[in-house]
């Protein structure tokens, strides 16, 4: 398997991926951003289309418009009396602008799938080196500002009331939210990055007792999880994202369950 350099690009690419929506993830789920990460990947998917119109890298498309989306749609998910439905119809307006910039652009299906659900072919070793980059720069965000981040999210008002500048860790947050919505959707794809950022961190709630702790099996639950999605999918031929979703999936039901059955006993 190892022996094609394009298994060897999509294990180095999805292990940077891992880690990062592994501990994004965490603060995602902290913050009750789930909805969120939905939103902001299908933003992704419409900025992914728009660069193939204009000729460019899906990635830098996808980049622009999360980028932007997300402190647009971060304002307007604390500030709006009815944010859900706010947030559902900007969701709705980028996916429709997502299929018009594939229509006009002249893609055919094949890409556009790509684009939706990822390709583990599509990842070249400049690609890998950019996602790499990326996950580095994203990594580094959260480290700088973890500290108000971890007050931040798992005590909001105590974090008010000591005086954290809460709009501006948010701020940064956002940033490294959409960056990783951006890298992640090159191997499961924009319609389904949210799985890495929020089934690990949601599985890990229950087994973390501390947030050092919860990253930890955050970001194990994912890399297992990419690891066995690309080696069930070359050894089959079946999309990794199917793979990749049911091990979530399952983790996370059992861990779930196995608590809920803990704490009738």
């Amino acid at each position: 398997m190892f022996a094609y350099g394009f298994m060897r690009n999509a294990f180095l690419a999805s292990t940077f991926i891992a880690i990062t929506c592994g501990t994004v993830g965490v603060y995602v789920v902290a913050r009750n951003f789930s909805f969120l990460a939905h939103t902001l990947s299908e933003i992704g998917f419409a900025g992914a289309a728009f660069a193939v119109w204009l000729g460019i890298g899906p990635l830098w498309g996808m980049l622009l418009f999360t980028l932007l989306g997300s402190i647009g749609v971060g304002e307007l998910s604390l500030h709006s009396e009815q944010k859900e439905s706010s947030i559902s119809a900007i969701s709705a307006l980028f996916t429709g602008l997502g299929v018009l910039f594939l229509a006009i652009s002249g893609a055919n299906s094949n890409y556009a799938t790509n684009i939706l659900f990822g390709s583990i072919i599509g990842v070249d070793h400049q690609g890998v080196m950019q996602l790499v980059v990326l996950s580095i720069i994203v990594l580094l965000l959260i480290f700088s500002i973890q500290r108000q981040l971890n007050f931040d999210s798992f005590d909001h008002i105590g974090a008010l009331a000591h005086g954290v500048k809460t709009n501006f860790i948010s701020v940064i947050f956002l940033i490294a939210l959409a960056m990783s919505v951006s890298i992640g959707a090159q191997i499961v794809g924009s319609l389904l990055v949210f799985i890495l950022l929020t089934l690990p961190p949601a599985t890990a709630n229950y087994l973390g007792k501390t947030i050092p702790a919860m990253i930890a099996w955050s970001v194990f639950f994912a890399l297992i999880g990419v690891w066995l999605g690309l080696y069930l999918g070359y050894i089959t031929n079946l999309p990794v994202t199917f793979f990749i979703a049911v091990f979530e999936v399952a983790v996370y039901l059992v861990t779930y369950f196995t608590h809920v059955i803990k704490h009738k006993l």
